[in-house]
């Protein structure tokens, strides 16, 4: 919203209010790219400064780790849920931002234009409201004819299944980083045993032994460097994405219900944090 419309709008003059969508933008997580590297750095750099850094690569070892916990992950779910998280997991790469106090004085300026000029008005701005599909999508309901309550319905039920299907994501990642240390323990063993089997020969025990550890290493490696860190990126991206859908939820029933923009302020308030509250009229 621009100054002057803003100032209008507080004002309570006559003034037209203008309606400016800005749209999410979409841009490489880069704190993820950054920790992922930076965690890989860091071990790869612990590595080269030793003598022995071919001992650290074992292909059978990261085949056991790698290819048993997407074996044993794949037994706990189904293959549709397993192919959901792909797509997801890419939000925690490259997030589409949308800054919420941004979001709730866009959602106030299309209340308070509704209020002087009725939800017909919301017809005209069809071009400016696409610039933001959820928003479009929440005053298509409203133009439609929709009640409050059915907004509320329709909208609640696309918020509870966004945020179940990321839960559900979230919880392959979490079940996964369970079992890749697991996995890693189950490499060790097999390890030992053949070390042990080949005890009437010292000079063996000692590169046997870090062989057999080497499993260990890459399923701590894959299960808290990786999986874990990225589950909970998943978990918060999902929570942010489900507030700024339950304040466009909240806008469009409040328009439907043609109820005073001052209380869908207080509304929107009540959802952000406290440094992000929005203070639309005087």
């Amino acid at each position: 919203m621009t100054t002057d419309s803003a100032q209008s709008a507080a004002s309570g003059s006559s003034s037209d209010i203008t309606v400016r969508i800005r749209p999410p933008s979409v841009k490489p997580d880069m704190f993820t790219i950054f920790g992922i590297l930076c965690a890989i750095g860091l071990i790869v750099g612990a590595i080269a400064y030793g003598q022995s850094n071919a001992s650290f690569l074992d292909i059978p070892s990261i085949m056991i780790v790698v290819l048993g916990t997407i074996a044993a992950t794949c037994i706990s779910y189904t293959g549709e849920e397993i192919g959901h998280v792909w797509g997801i997991l890419g939000s925690a790469m490259v997030r589409r931002i949308r800054k919420p106090s941004v979001v709730a004085r866009q959602l106030m300026d299309i209340a308070a234009l509704c209020r002087k000029k009725g939800t017909l008005i919301l017809s005209s701005l069809d071009a400016e409201l696409r610039r933001d599909m959820l928003i479009h999508r929440a005053m298509q309901l409203v133009v439609d004819g929709y009640s409050g309550d059915d907004v509320d319905r329709v909208l609640g039920q696309e918020v509870d299944s966004l945020v179940e299907r990321h839960r559900r994501s979230a919880s392959i990642l979490r079940r996964a980083s369970e079992i890749a240390p697991a996995m890693g323990l189950i490499g060790t063993l097999v390890g030992l045993v053949q070390m042990l089997a080949a005890l009437d020969d010292p000079n063996s025990i000692g590169p046997a032994m870090a062989l057999a550890l080497l499993t260990t290493f890459y399923g701590a490696i894959m299960g808290l460097v990786l999986l874990a860190p990225l589950a909970g990126k998943l978990e918060r991206n999902s929570n942010d994405e489900a507030m700024i859908r339950i304040m466009i939820m909240n806008a469009a029933i409040s328009i439907a219900r043609q109820e005073n923009p001052r209380r869908l302020e207080m509304i929107l308030n009540s959802d952000l944090p406290p440094d992000e509250r929005i203070k639309y009229f005087d």
